[in-house]
């Protein structure tokens, strides 16, 4: 059986042409978002996290960006309807579409994977010809398609040598950035001219100094509270949390606010870790204790090195090749608060999971 599967409104695409979901995301428009299963295919991770996220990145594509849900035919309509339950229509919607999908798409999985899950709702500008002043919940229905993409995935093994991040620090800022849009994988395509070939993950930077995000990821970093005292200090404290603090850019800088990483700072904050939503500096980097990434799919991912060029003039090369680069270093094991954090989301996983047999009755 193919390993990849498409469904438009549930039903069925054929098997036998189905694209990559960066192919497919290349070519249709539209808010989506990524999870995937866990627990041998039982659990579907995060699964109300991301419906809510996919209504938020809806509405804000609908008032603010409407091309990159109707893509570039789009040509204006009027307004939206002010009573509408955006989180209901998508919880409607989109989990109709996955009863079928998933009813399909389980029985071809073998034991040692799981599902990756891409839904993407998007729009049918040619539906809007002709519709006058506000549209209402019926007209939305019509003008909005739901694809599910599901392929097979193999989760790799936290903190074993070789599964690190590699990172480095190669463009600037996407726009709209709040909202998860499909039209980002064609749009970060001539960052890959940047990128070193030992690189596993592209970061963004509006100066070279800040960084914001991965393109498929968002980043971390720990430090200790007060890196300016000696390092006698902090080896003292080196196993106190309260000693920490974690460092991520704040959304309005222009990041994804992902489902992981909403959780990381859930995490923190019951912990007593404090967090500052800030971006990473890099001119700060020797006060860097430990980084990570975090993805929905990978979950959480420590950092082994990340680089960045030396002049940020020189990110407008025609290649890696062209760059001088600064690296730093991280330890090749997990950090203590990588760990920890790591811990605490697999443990989430349990409480967050949606079991499928639900979503298939």
């Amino acid at each position: 059986m193919s390993t990849r599967f498409l469904f438009t409104n549930g039903v069925f695409s054929s098997s036998f042409d189905t694209p990559s979901i960066t192919t497919f995301l290349e070519t249709h428009s539209g808010a989506y978002t990524t999870t995937r299963t866990h627990n041998n295919g039982e659990l579907l991770l995060f699964w109300d996290r991301h419906l809510k996220r996919l209504s938020n990145s809806l509405q804000i594509l609908l008032n603010s960006n409407p091309h990159l849900l109707f893509g570039h035919q789009y040509s204006g309509f009027s307004s939206l309807s002010s009573s509408m339950n955006w989180d209901s229509f998508i919880r409607r919607r989109v989990n109709g579409a996955m009863r079928n999908a998933l009813s399909f798409a389980i029985e071809g999985r073998n034991s040692s994977e799981e599902l990756s899950i891409s839904t993407l709702v998007g729009g049918k500008s040619e539906e809007l010809k002709g519709v006058q002043g506000r549209i209402e919940e019926e007209t939305i229905d019509r003008v909005l398609d739901v694809y599910v993409h599901i392929g097979t995935y193999v989760p790799p093994v936290f903190g074993v040598e070789g599964n690190a991040a590699r990172l480095a620090v190669v463009g600037c800022r996407r726009d709209c950035a709040e909202a998860k849009y499909s039209d980002w994988a064609r749009l970060r395509k001539p960052l890959e001219l940047l990128r070193p070939p030992s690189a596993t993950e592209l970061l963004l930077s509006d100066n070279g100094d800040q960084i914001l995000e991965g393109t498929i990821t968002n980043f971390f970093v720990v430090r200790f509270k007060d890196h300016t005292k000696d390092d006698e200090k902090n080896i003292n404290n080196e196993g106190d949390l309260h000693s920490y603090e974690l460092q991520t850019a704040p959304v309005k800088d222009g990041v994804l606010p992902g489902v992981i990483r909403e959780l990381v700072i859930e995490i923190c904050l019951r912990k007593g870790i404090a967090v500052q939503e800030v971006s990473p500096s890099w001119s700060e980097r020797n006060s860097w204790e430990e980084a990570f990434v975090t993805s929905s799919l990978r979950l959480l991912q420590h950092v082994e090195t990340i680089q960045a060029p030396q002049s940020w003039t020189s990110v407008g090369s025609k290649s890696w090749k062209e760059v001088k680069w600064l690296k730093k270093h991280f330890k090749g094991s997990p950090g203590m608060i990588t760990s920890l954090i790591q811990g605490e989301i697999m443990k989430s996983t349990a409480l967050e999971g949606y079991p499928l047999a639900l979503l298939r009755l």
